[in-house]
Parts: C-alpha cells; structure tokens; sequence
C-alpha cells in the first residue's frame, strides 16, 4: 500500500486532521525551514506542542532549512551557519519524531565546469557522510531544485547510498521544469528514490498547483513510479485546503491510491 503525507496547516489543523484520517496521511511539517523559527526556541516549542496537542500521524517526515543553505561554500562563514541550520532541522524533526528530512541540493546549474562539478560532488559526499552517521536513527533525502539533470545527483547519491539513512526524494514537478524528461530523472535516480514530492505546474514555474491544474502528465508519472520508485513515500505538495482535497480525489480517481 502507498504511503502519502500531506503538508499541515498549524493554524487551520481540524481540517487537515480529518483529512489525514481519510486518506490515512502522513505529515511533511513545513513549519521548520524559516531561518526565524529555527533560531525562536520558545516558537519551536509552540509549535511541536500544537501538533503534539492535535494529532500525530504514525508517519511524518520534515522539509529541512533551505533559504542559502551553501554547506558546500568556500567562504567557512556561510559553510557555519549551513550546517547550522541543518542541525537545527534535523532537532526539529526529532522533537516531533519524524522519520526523514528533506534538504535541497542547492546545485548551482550556472556553475558547470568539469573541475566545478567534480569538487561539488566530493565536497557533498564529505559533508552528507558525516551529517547521515551523526545521525543514524533519521533519514536525510537530498531534494533535486535547481538541478537541471539528475547526473549530478545520481553520482553522489552513488557515493553516499552506503548510508541505510540516505535517499533521494524526486521533487516530479522540479524535473518536470529541466532540461530531462522526468521519466528520465525517475529512471536514473529510482534505485535512490524514498521520497517524492508531487504537483502540477505549467511546465514553466514551480506553481505547486494542484494535481490535475497543470501540463504534467500524471499517466507518465504513475508509470514511473511503478516501474522505478514503487515503495518511496509520496508527498502531495500543495498547501491550500483546497488544493490537498481536489489532488487527492484526482489520485483516487486514476487510480493510483484507494480510500
């Protein structure tokens, strides 16, 4: 059986809630990658104890800091406060027992050069290695953004598979926007893939709309799943109410989960 999480919403939690008891969801709590509520301890606990209060899924995972996240950069200032906010991340995750957190990859597509992509990749495989053994009872998925092929991605995640607590999560609708037929990045990165997350755009910008509002081709997708991601967690990735009910009852229909 899939396994689908939906994004909470902490101010309007009663809807969600019933919502995730219907289609029985886990949570991508997105309360977490704001550099000002990571550093607001008594925010975060605010937080934590609202969902603790509410409704706890029996599965959730947490979208990591991202905003300038550069734990790769060569300015040892800007390398600090990265690593900082993915330890803060990772806290969060674990306070509200979450399973896995996504951060993005943050690849630089402009900056393209042999040596360039060669450094990134070692320089990741170094930083990633020790942040998954620091932390071995959570998951870290590495998220495609501004990748514009999954090559890069595909040879790390080479590199850091080693970890049982590596993985990537396929971000559909960002590949859906490169330079690669998403069919493409699920064939590639699929032995790797533990995480997706799912929206609808029009194929040109990242509009999170809801599954069935855009161009993607949602067969294609349903395809690639099964045939190279079939496990992996999937994440309706939209916000609004609206846009969760509407995605999911589009899912049911085509027939890719059942009530």
């Amino acid at each position: 059986m899939k396994k689908l999480l939906m994004i909470p919403d902490r101010y309007h939690l009663e809807a969600d809630v019933e919502l995730a008891k219907k289609y029985s969801l886990g949570y991508e709590y997105n309360d977490f990658f704001n550099p000002s509520v990571l550093d607001n301890k008594n925010e975060q606990a605010e937080i934590v104890k609202g969902y603790r209060d509410t409704y706890l899924p029996q599965y959730s995972t947490l979208h990591g800091a991202f905003f300038d996240v550069i734990p790769f950069s060569l300015d040892e200032k800007i390398k600090e406060i990265s690593m900082l906010r993915i330890e803060q991340s990772i806290s969060a995750a674990q306070k509200l027992g979450a399973s896995a957190v996504i951060f993005h990859t943050n690849y630089n597509p402009f900056l393209n050069s042999p040596s360039y992509i060669n450094e990134w990749i070692s320089q990741n495989e170094n930083i990633w290695s020790g942040i998954l053994d620091k932390h071995p009872d959570i998951s870290v998925y590495l998220e495609n953004m501004f990748d514009t092929t999954p090559d890069i991605m595909e040879e790390l995640s080479s590199r850091l598979c080693r970890h049982q607590n590596y993985g990537v999560c396929l971000d559909y609708a960002h590949a859906a926007l490169s330079k690669v037929a998403p069919l493409w990045w699920a064939k590639r990165l699929g032995k790797y893939v533990k995480h997706v997350h799912i929206n609808d755009n029009d194929l040109v910008s990242d509009l999170h709309l809801a599954w069935g509002d855009g161009k993607i081709d949602r067969h294609v997708f349903y395809e690639a799943y099964e045939q190279y991601m079939n496990g992996a967690t999937v994440l309706v990735e939209t916000s609004s109410y609206e846009n969760k009910k509407r995605s999911l009852e589009m899912l049911v229909k085509e027939g890719f989960i059942s009530v």
